[in-house]
């Protein structure tokens, strides 16, 4: 079984790598740590690295100072926890090294495109609310006494990747998990009140501009948004504050698909897509290299802001024929 031989990796090694994607949020964040607090509590050795910075709203998460920006030299680590990445480039731009690491294990709750994974060693259910909820498993699995650090920061990245337990991907392992979570001093509260009412007021005042750019298409059933380098400048927020901004026009009555626009650099964009119900987007990202979960997925596209917005509403069209 995949999760014993994870276990047994940890019991006989020392020195170890967590890393995730970039750009990271809630899940990648809260998993990383979460992890990071368990090997420590088995007085392993552990660095957490993201090639970006931690957003300001994950930083009250318990650990979140321990956090590195420079890879370390790989020749010192036993393994290499990838979490929350289908694909090892999504570390950014040390993956060719941290490629090098004796052991690289996979643990992700994405859809995968190829049935082969770039980890010797590959946790994966695309069931799973979160990679928190596999972290969870893999304590569960250890018989590790989750302490308050662990429980917090676990608690966060499932709160994050269901939307606050609004999404399809709740279930009723996730919500066990949860209270659990919370009898080990998970505080609901105080955890959601620092993620979703703690925005910075540059974040509102970009909302309100992207709000601006909110158009329609299929009888109001497709709600699209853009927002531009120049958009995020002009109000002084920063690229972490287009987090979530996809969620708003996917709340607004009849709109079943909601699509973001997020201009990273000149003619290349982040797509962000979000839906309602049965409505699948994961192939809509996937036909752009992208993927993800059924109600939320992503990818990146180069080329003109027009030209992208036809080929991602034909996409759409030609997936729900």
């Amino acid at each position: 079984m995949i999760i014993t031989n994870i276990v047994d990796i940890i019991n006989n090694s020392h020195v170890f790598l967590i890393t995730s994607h970039v750009r990271p949020d809630g899940d990648s964040i809260g998993s990383e740590l979460a992890l990071y607090h368990i090997l420590r509590h088995m007085e392993k050795e552990a660095i957490v690295y993201n090639h970006d910075e931690t957003p300001r709203n994950y930083r009250f998460l318990p650990g979140s100072d321990i956090i590195v920006h420079q890879l370390p030299i790989t020749d010192k680590f036993d393994a290499a926890f990838v979490l929350d990445c289908s694909e090892l480039e999504r570390v950014g731009g040390e993956a060719n090294k941290i490629k090098t690491v004796k052991r690289l294990i996979n643990i992700d709750h994405h859809i995968h495109i190829s049935d082969k994974s770039f980890c010797d060693i590959a946790f994966i259910d695309h069931q799973a609310s979160s990679t928190a909820e596999l972290i969870y498993r893999l304590a569960e699995k250890m018989v590790v006494d989750l302490t308050k650090e662990m429980a917090t920061n676990l608690y966060a990245a499932i709160l994050t990747d269901t939307g606050g337990f609004r999404y399809g991907n709740t279930k009723r392992g996730t919500l066990i998990a949860a209270g659990n979570l919370i009898e080990k001093g998970a505080n609901p509260q105080w955890i959601a009140e620092n993620i979703f009412e703690s925005k910075p007021l540059a974040k509102i005042k970009l909302s309100m501009k992207v709000l601006e750019t909110l158009t329609f298409d299929c009888d109001g059933k497709i709600a699209s948004t853009v927002v531009l380098q120049k958009t995020i400048k002009s109000v002084g927020a920063l690229p972490e504050h287009t987090e979530d901004l996809v969620d708003t026009p996917r709340s607004i009555e009849g709109v079943e698909i909601s699509i973001l626009y997020n201009e990273l650099s000149s003619n290349y964009f982040k797509i962000s897509l979000r839906s309602k119900g049965k409505i699948n987007v994961e192939p809509v990202a996937r036909a752009f290299g992208g993927g993800g979960h059924t109600n939320a997925s992503g990818c990146e596209v180069e080329g003109d802001i027009e030209t992208i917005k036809h080929r991602v509403l034909d996409i759409i069209k030609a997936c729900s024929k």
